[in-house]
Order: C-alpha cells, then structure tokens, then sequence
C-alpha cells in the first residue's frame, strides 16, 4: 500500500523509518514545512516529498499518518477524513477538549477510520496485563500505579502548545488505565509542583504532577508524571488485585537505581526516550493501522477514545488550579 506522512520531526521521522520497514507498505509520501526533514525522509526511505497536506491527498495514498504539530491535527484528521481516506493521527486530537470534539462530531459515522495514536495499548506488557484483568486472574482491583517519566523537560516552543502536562504527558497513563482495567474514571484529585525548567513555570504548567482517580467500581489509580528523570525514560504500570499483583515494564532497562544491599536489579542500560521504550509498540501499532487502511480491523484507538482521556486530562486540570477534587460529570459537556 501507499502511506502519507504529515510532519518529520522526531515522532514523524521514527514513524517513516519504521513504515519503510513493515512489508506491506510499498511507498510513502511525506511532507513538512521544513524542506531539509521532508528531504531528509526522500534520501532514507526513498519516499516521494510533496510541498503539501494537499498534495499528499492527491498522491493517490491508501492511508496517511498525521505527526504534525498538535495545532494541525484537528485541520489535517478532518481533510484526510473529508478526502475518504483513512488516518492515524498522534494524540492528542487537538490542544483542547472542545477542539477535539468538534473533530468527533465531525467524523462520527463518517464511514472513514480514524486511529489516534496511544501506542502503550500494542506494548506486550499492556496487553498481558488488560488480558490479566480479564480473566480475573488479579481478583477485584484494587489499586493500579501509572508513571511516566521523562529524561528532561521537553522545549520552550514545545510547552507553549502542549495543552500542559496533564493533556501531553499522562494521557498515555490515563488511556492506559482507562485500556487495561475496562472501567471508566468518575473523579480526580491532582496536584503538581515545579522543581526546575523555568519555562514551564512561566507557561504556566508544572514539571511534576500526581493524581488520585476513583474508577467506577471504586478502584484506586495513582498516576505519577514529572519531566525530570536523568536516570532514564520511565513508564510503568502497576495493578494489584485481592488474589495477585502485576507490573509492566518492570524489567533490565528500567531506569531505577536500588541501594539495596547486593542488589544487581536492573542491571541493563537504561531506556532513554519513548521512542526506545516503546519501539515494539509502535511497530505494532503502525501494523495495525495498515489493517486498518486495508479494511481488516477497525480503528483499535478511535477519536471518542481520545476524547476519554481529555477529559481525565481537563478534570485534573481544573483540580489541580483549584486543589480541590473534581467530578468528571462536572467537567463533561457536548
């Protein structure tokens, strides 16, 4: 099949190095506003540049991959959808929530796929775990632990458009949640501090944050997220029922030191980005995508999932300004 590819920065360029990769992709079109990254994609993977989103729909594309800036996502997803050709769009959707669900009123019941990427759902620790719950092999849950941690705090232009850290980084640990224990979020209660990386405090965001999020059967998440971990990137998953207990990605690379005496655990080198932590998922993930352009499978992440997760993201916002809990239903509207 032909795949397009919107946007070559480091997310989009992994995504075209890993395409270039899967078999059943034949061609790839790219395009980004930056000449030398579209160039830069043609010399590597023999992909076909064009100036244009446009341009990419014209090319005669089975599918296309949305890795441009969050801005452009809701422009691009609608296009590609209004064209009749199916998309893979990173998340989140849009900045905000009500940006995201005019993105799904518009694409509801559309007849085109829409697949937005929460990669942790193809992580082979993930997947264990939701098949774990399943078979109630755990017991009734009681307690689930999710953390994401990055290296070091992403760029100021970054920031500015990143909805903050609840929208940008713990949506993965909310849809994860959300993914694995098959049950919804009914409350939050957030707080966040600064330790550092004075651009985000003047964006008005924070460098670390935690939440407390009541499931509707009354299971316990705790989400912990700081852009502050020189050991390594983090992301874990913890659930602990009344008959057992599970973790992903507790393994070799996991970038945690134990002073405890005689403690040779982890002993590999640990993950540094996403990008490696997550590399399998992503392959995974763009596999699937390809069936979905094929017609095998429907959209395995769709835009109401998204949505989902923003509205964690937006519930949690608005406790943490005002340090108090806060209902979903309070925050939930459209």
């Amino acid at each position: 099949m032909r795949l397009g590819i919107m946007g070559l920065g480091r997310i989009g360029a992994f995504h075209a190095e890993t395409l270039a990769g899967l078999e059943v992709v034949d061609s790839l079109v790219v395009t980004d506003p930056v000449a030398a990254s579209a160039a830069s994609a043609a010399e590597r993977f023999g992909a076909t540049v064009v100036d244009t989103p446009e341009a990419v729909f014209a090319a005669a594309v089975d599918g296309v991959v949305i890795a441009a800036a969050t801005d452009a996502h809701p422009h691009l997803v609608l296009a590609a959808v209004k064209a009749g050709i199916p998309v893979f769009c990173e998340k989140p959707v849009a900045r905000g929530v009500d940006e995201s669900l005019e993105v799904l009123r518009a694409v509801d019941g559309g007849g085109v796929e829409v697949h937005i990427g929460y990669n942790r759902r193809f992580d082979a620790g993930c997947v264990a775990a939701r098949r774990a719950v399943a078979s109630g092999e755990l017991g009734k849950l009681h307690t689930v632990r999710s953390t994401t941690l990055d290296p070091a705090p992403p760029p100021p232009a970054y920031v500015a458009v990143s909805g903050g850290i609840f929208h940008d980084c713990s949506v993965h640990d909310f849809d994860i949640v959300r993914w694995v224990t098959r049950r919804e979020v009914v409350e939050v209660y957030a707080t966040g501090g600064n330790g550092g990386a004075d651009h985000i405090r003047e964006a008005g965001d924070v460098d670390t944050a935690s939440a407390l999020l009541t499931l509707d059967d009354g299971t316990i998440a705790v989400i912990s997220n700081s852009r502050h971990n020189p050991r390594g990137y983090d992301a874990r998953l913890e659930l602990h029922g009344m008959k057992d207990s599970i973790a992903v990605g507790l393994e070799d690379r996991l970038p945690l030191r134990s002073v405890e005496p005689g403690a040779a655990f982890p002993a590999g080198k640990p993950h540094m980005s996403f990008m490696d932590r997550f590399a399998a998922a992503y392959r995974a993930e763009l596999t699937a995508f390809t069936e979905v352009v094929a017609g095998i499978r429907p959209s395995p992440c769709t835009v109401a999932d998204a949505v989902e997760a923003s509205w964690i993201a937006e519930a949690c916002t608005l406790s943490l300004r005002e340090h108090r809990p806060v209902r979903l239903d309070e925050v939930r509207r459209g």
